[in-house]
């Protein structure tokens, strides 16, 4: 065995070479490995005894990627053309070996081998649409050549990993290797190759796939209507589909330019380096700086809920989808049974869509245990409370849990709001106690707000963190405040919106700016989608606001087919008259004289003040980083991850830009509009929330 270099061997069994890359975690493409096969690859190609040549990698996975830590750096070292180039050219035929992922830059490698081979646990895949760019070295262009146009489109635009059966069944794999013997497997299948006399089968030079599909404009057109709502507002999917129409359209070496010429329009455009910051600041987040990796975790192996709303029943479902036993607790047993009912009514519904098989079904369903006692709960590692948002109510829940559990439980509320301090202050373990705020629904949402209370022990926090990751969510550790941090943002865009609306916008005018700016939806049309009523009390109602009026008038959102808009019976929304008459008549009864209010205004009093407040909460300790809270705001609150999150959005339009603004509305409209010291103190030291250490 030779070193090319730290990272690559050259290696011959018999008249086969073999190029072996270890580089962990990932063998990604940085320069070493790039400078790695390139000088192998040349070595094997002049070696007279070599007869064909097999790629192979060390450790958990074949190529993952590029190595994005060299993006925006200036290049060095042989360039992935030079190395495709080098493979693809070989006079010998070159079979990569392919376990764990092949993915992006990595898979762009194996399809400039002349053949295939994964063991059947591996995947492929093209995930650069998810970083806000498209596959820049022929991935665009060889991939639609070997598995046809309709699967180049779904991969290259969702960035899915393909698993290897259906890589062979679409082509993209010529053979699948015994599991745990990929090696003898590929050099068998090299030597069968040599032995067969096969042809050097370039991927670029296969057209009969491209070719099907050339004259047949429609088969983009109707992938663009389908992906349409998927794809709103970013630009990367619909930069990929056009270098796959290139592929279709252009000889491949024109091909070749059309993508590179959309690779770097997407690459220096704003939006990847928004999207690569968010799939950094996702890593980052589970580094917390005063809880070691080797802090000891409490094992849970099983789990109590108490209430099986809504939210008990979602936070159950996602320990049963991980394998972990629950049981839920509830005051009735009619609350109980129609829990439980609406939890395998949404496994039902997934398996009916085909994500689950009936025995994926009743496995989960057998993990979940219903109950009407808290002394159930005696047993459990982990309990979550899940009950009304009142703070009497919890605790006196953690009274009672605080008798009942087992000493070293973990014992959590999923508050969204309140002093997780003033609820462990129930108990005589505060040391136990944590916030788990799921977000709903708790099933689907990707966030999870962890917040540690003034004396949370640091085994508690490491086993609230780590339980994140095992039901695959997003944790994010975060301090005691009002709202924790995405609430208290909220909060301040929520007072804006209604603010707006007084002063002459209408709610469907706020709510537009939003979703153009890249929302699901406006706060008035999720208000309508969550229900009007929520906190409403019929009884304490007195028309002191918009929305007690609504509420009075029976029009509580999509439920009721009326709330601040009006619904057909699709719950399609339309901006409603009386929903202006009520605004009208308030504004009178104010002497508010209305005046017209432009988008660039409405946007910037909705998010200027979140910033502002996300400043505040980096300068109390409530979130440890910047990204943490843009995190909390990608994953929990809808913000569209091509603009990177509050605190990036901040420092990409001017931290001195929002400064003033807050100062101008300070001055017109008070207090509320104060800025942040530290917003302050970048400002003056031209830096922005990206410096902070």
């Amino acid at each position: 065995m030779t070193a090319i270099n730290p990272v690559t061997d050259l290696s011959r069994d018999g008249d086969i070479a073999i190029v072996t890359l270890n580089s962990p975690p990932v063998n990604a493409l940085s320069a070493a490995v790039r400078d790695g096969l390139k000088g192998a690859f040349d070595a094997a190609i002049q070696d007279p005894a070599v007869k064909a040549i097999v790629l192979i990698c060390e450790g958990k996975t074949f190529i993952a990627g590029a190595d994005i830590s060299e993006f925006g750096k200036p290049p060095k070292g042989a360039s992935l053309f030079d190395v495709e180039d080098t493979i693809e050219s070989a006079p010998k035929p070159v079979i990569a070996a392919i376990h764990g992922t092949a993915l992006g830059g990595g898979l762009e490698v194996a399809l400039c081998a002349h053949y295939r081979i994964a063991v059947p646990s591996a995947k492929c895949g093209l995930p650069e649409v998810n970083i806000g760019i498209l596959p820049g070295a022929g991935g665009t262009q060889r991939l639609p050549r070997i598995v046809g146009v309709e699967e180049a489109l779904a991969m290259v635009t969702s960035g899915k990993h393909v698993g290897a059966k259906q890589c062979l069944a679409s082509g993209l794999i010529d053979e699948l290797a015994p599991e745990g013997d990929l090696r003898a497997a590929a050099l068998a299948f090299a030597r069968k190759i040599v032995r067969e006399a096969r042809p050097l089968r370039k991927v670029r030079d296969l057209n009969e796939k491209v070719e099907a599909a050339r004259g047949h404009p429609e088969i983009f057109a109707e992938f663009r209507k389908a992906n349409a709502r998927k794809f709103r507002g970013f630009m990367a999917p619909e930069h990929n589909i056009r270098a796959i129409e290139a592929a279709v359209n252009l000889p491949f070496n024109d091909g070749l330019k059309e993508e590179r010429r959309l690779f770097m329009e997407l690459f220096s455009g704003p939006q990847a380096p928004a999207q690569r910051y968010v799939f950094f600041a996702e890593r980052q987040v589970w580094k917390l700086p005063d809880v070691p990796d080797d802090t000891p975790q409490i094992p849970v192996k099983k789990v109590g809920i108490i209430g099986a709303g809504t939210m008990g029943g979602g936070i159950a479902m996602n320990f049963a989808n991980a394998g972990i036993p629950v049981t839920i607790v509830e005051v009735k047993d009619e609350a109980l049974k129609r829990g439980l009912s609406v939890i395998r009514k949404n496994y039902d519904n997934t398996a009916a869509k085909g994500r689950l098989s009936a025995a994926d079904v009743e496995r989960r369903m057998g993990l979940i245990t219903g109950a009407l006692e808290l002394e159930k709960l005696a047993d459990c590692d982990l309990i979550i409370e899940a009950v009304f948002e009142r703070m009497d109510i919890k605790k006196d829940v953690f009274a009672r849990l605080d008798r009942i559990a087992k000493d070293g439980a973990v014992l959590a509320s999923n508050t969204s709001y309140l002093n997780i301090d003033e609820i462990a202050g129930a108990t005589r373990r505060p040391q136990s106690v944590i916030g788990m705020h799921f977000f709903s629904p708790a099933n689907v949402m990707r966030l999870l707000e962890v917040v540690r209370g003034e004396k949370t022990s640091k085994p508690v926090i490491a086993t609230a963190m780590g339980i994140a990751r095992k039901i695959g969510k997003i944790g994010v550790l975060v301090g005691v405040c009002p709202g924790f941090v995405g609430n208290r943002m909220l909060s301040q865009r929520q007072r804006e919106a209604q603010k707006l609306v007084m002063e002459g916008a209408m709610p469907w005018d706020v709510d537009r700016v939003l979703y153009d700016f890249g929302f699901p939806m406006g706060p008035f049309a999720m208000s309508d989608l969550a229900g009007l009523d929520i906190g409403w009390v019929k009884e304490n109602s007195r028309s002191e606001t918009i929305r007690d009026c609504l509420c009075e008038m029976d029009r509580r959102g999509q439920k009721t087919g009326a709330g601040y808009y009006d619904y057909d019976e699709k719950r399609n929304r339309r901006p409603s008259p009386v929903t202006e008459k009520i605004i009208t008549e308030f504004r009178t009864k104010a002497g508010v004289t209305p005046r017209k209010i432009d988008d660039a205004e409405i946007l910037e009093r909705c998010i200027f003040p979140m910033i502002n407040e996300g400043a505040k909460i980096l300068e109390e300790g409530k979130a440890i980083r910047a990204s943490d809270i843009d995190v909390v705001w990608i994953n929990g609150y809808g913000w569209p991850v091509y603009r990177g999150g509050p605190m990036y959005y901040g420092d990409f339009v001017g931290l001195d830009k929002v400064l003033s603004r807050m100062r101008s509305w300070q001055a017109s409209m008070g207090d509320a509009f104060k800025p942040a010291a530290l917003l302050e103190r970048l400002v003056a030291e031209s830096k922005g929330f990206k410096d902070l250490k």
